[in-house]
């Protein structure tokens, strides 16, 4: 499918099908009600999810202790993109799928997106197409199968299957599904709120099939040159895999996170209304209720919450040309609802409109530097929805900022200098790097392609 005809197939897939997402207060939400005891959200059948309270203590933020409402989702899900070579080219099935919370309805996303209580059927719809391919015992190669996690400021500890299958068969079409490349999806990568998280998440775990001879011509920018040094597995990193690894693991045995949690109800600074559980001061967050209806999911019609963010956040790596290799800043992160401590993160990881007086909260590390960044430093800058089944309307500003040569090397000790190849070698693995990480390193795959 030529990029132009997959624009016209996906307006067509939209115009196909009807979607309905309404607010609706709490009172409203069918199957969904507040325990008397600990007035948590829980839906009947005590599968799904359920909003409850936690209470945070940890030495690795700026505000030591919190509480907040957290989605608690104890199953593990799938996100599995099936993959065929055509004509010697490896290509990626790929959905054009309606999530209730996303701002456009529709966008482009993996194969398989389903919780385990959606893939055993715990609603009563339909089957879920192309899932016998990632279930044991599949049928196809395995490329890709590690557990990855989902955003710590509002999961506990919330990890998903990401997948990639290989397949040989002939298989049969659907029509909300098409055959696309690797290099046309990072070409959407550049198109804003097109390419979902899921998605992405999972793009980030195939290891890059970069052009390194284009990279390395004379006529290529010396950010793409840096780019392909820096996927070579003998270029040298300022910081060895055991240096690396090292670092990772003294923050982790070093600091403090204990989660417990509470009863929704004894939240401080938290309020409940009828339509929604806000933060007293107008931030963060808020919980809120939607009614569906879409006419190709396994269920026409369902009601449930969802979290919705108050701002726009800024998730930006920056990246330095260091004696030839692109080295990218990473940063050890903690979340309230963080499996192990922390995850490596983003160099810039916050929402800014959280910020200021008040909120107790210094300014982070290097976001003024990605902020005032000239547009010849900005080598990415996408506006991408995060899990539209859980967050209404949230997005964030993705960027990839190239350091100036004076930007020093000598950073904070709870940041660190790594290489692509290391990020994508370590990203094999789960619970290393942040859902927001990884879809910045999907984004600098994009740039290696483009």
């Amino acid at each position: 499918m030529p990029t132009a005809d997959f624009h016209d197939w996906f307006a067509a897939c939209r115009r196909r099908n009807d979607y309905r997402v309404t607010r609706v207060p709490f009172a409203q939400l069918d199957g969904w009600s507040f325990e008397p005891d600990t007035q948590n959200l829980v839906h009947r059948s005590g599968r799904f999810y359920s909003v409850q309270g936690i209470e945070v203590n940890t030495d690795r933020r700026e505000v030591h202790t919190w509480t907040q409402p957290i989605i608690v989702q104890p199953e593990i899900g799938i996100l599995g993109i099936l993959v065929r070579e055509f004509d010697g080219v490896l290509h990626c099935l790929m959905q054009a799928k309606m999530e209730p919370g996303n701002v456009n309805t529709l966008q482009l996303s993996p194969t398989i997106q389903a919780t385990y209580s959606n893939y055993t059927r715990v609603h009563g719809g339909n089957s879920i197409p192309y899932l016998k391919h990632f279930l044991s015992p599949r049928r196809g190669r395995v490329l890709v199968d590690a557990l990855q996690s989902e955003q710590g400021s509002w999961f506990l500890r919330k990890r998903n299957r990401n997948m990639v299958i290989e397949t040989t068969e002939d298989i049969p079409l659907h029509e909300d599904f098409c055959w696309l490349s690797i290099g046309q999806l990072h070409e959407l990568m550049r198109i804003d709120n097109l390419v979902n998280m899921d998605a992405r998440t999972v793009l980030s775990c195939i290891p890059f099939a970069t052009p390194t001879d284009r990279l390395s011509t004379p006529d290529s920018d010396s950010f793409g040159a840096a780019l392909a040094n820096s996927l070579s597995s003998s270029s040298r990193a300022l910081h060895d895999r055991p240096g690396l690894l090292s670092w990772f693991t003294e923050f982790k045995a070093r600091h403090v996170l204990t989660q417990r949690l509470i009863p929704l109800g004894k939240l401080r600074n938290w309020i409940r209304t009828a339509e929604g559980i806000h933060h007293e001061q107008g931030k963060y967050f808020t919980v809120l209720g939607v009614d569906v209806e879409a006419t190709n999911r396994e269920v026409s019609h369902w009601a449930q919450p969802l979290l919705a963010p108050r701002s726009q956040g800024i998730l930006a790596f920056i990246t330095k040309n260091i004696d030839g290799v692109l080295h990218v800043l990473v940063q050890a992160r903690t979340g309230a609802g963080t499996y192990d401590v922390v995850e490596m993160a983003p160099t810039v990881h916050c929402a800014p409109d959280n910020l200021g007086e008040g909120s107790g909260d210094p300014r982070p590390h290097f976001l003024d530097y990605v902020l005032t960044a000239r547009p010849d430093q900005i080598r990415y800058d996408v506006i991408h929805s995060e899990e539209g089944g859980r967050f209404y309307h949230a997005q964030n500003r993705y960027l990839v900022i190239e350091a100036d040569d004076d930007f020093p090397i000598d950073v904070p000790d709870d940041f660190i200098w790594v290489t692509a190849r290391q990020i994508i070698d370590l990203n094999q693995h789960g619970n290393y790097f942040n859902v927001e990480a990884r879809s910045l390193l999907a984004a600098l795959h994009t740039h290696a392609l483009w």
